[in-house]
């Protein structure tokens, strides 16, 4: 079992810059594909980032590649996504997710875990 703790979200002006974290517990967490999904009011979760240890791999969704940064530190059981020129389409919940072998990454339904989510606020 696993569990995820986000945080790091909250309000900030198009343009600016936020950092999520997610903690997991466990003690195989270098073992899990971790990715970073959003939901807007209204719409579908959609993925934004993941990423593998062995082999190394990071994937973004087009609308965030070059302002988004996914990294991890396996020591710390911590996933992190640098946010910036945040754009004021980019508001939504973000969750974390964690997932086991060789799965879709950019598919929700293949990740086993989840986070509660954190809200990221964006004005123009």
């Amino acid at each position: 079992q696993v569990q995820l703790v986000e945080s790091g979200g909250g309000l900030v002006q198009a343009g600016g810059s936020l950092r999520l974290s997610c903690v997991a517990s466990g003690r195989t967490f270098s073992s899990y594909a971790m990715g970073w999904f959003r939901q807007a009011p209204g719409k579908e979760r959609e993925f934004v980032a993941a990423i593998r240890w062995m082999p190394a791999a990071t994937y973004y969704a087009d609308s965030v590649k070059g302002r988004f940064t996914i990294y991890r530190d396996n020591a710390k059981r911590t996933v992190y996504l640098q946010m910036n020129s945040l754009k004021p389409e980019d508001t939504a919940v973000y969750y974390c997710a964690a997932g086991t072998g060789e799965i879709r990454v950019g598919t929700p339904d293949e990740y086993d875990y989840w986070g509660q989510g954190t809200q990221v606020t964006v004005s123009s």
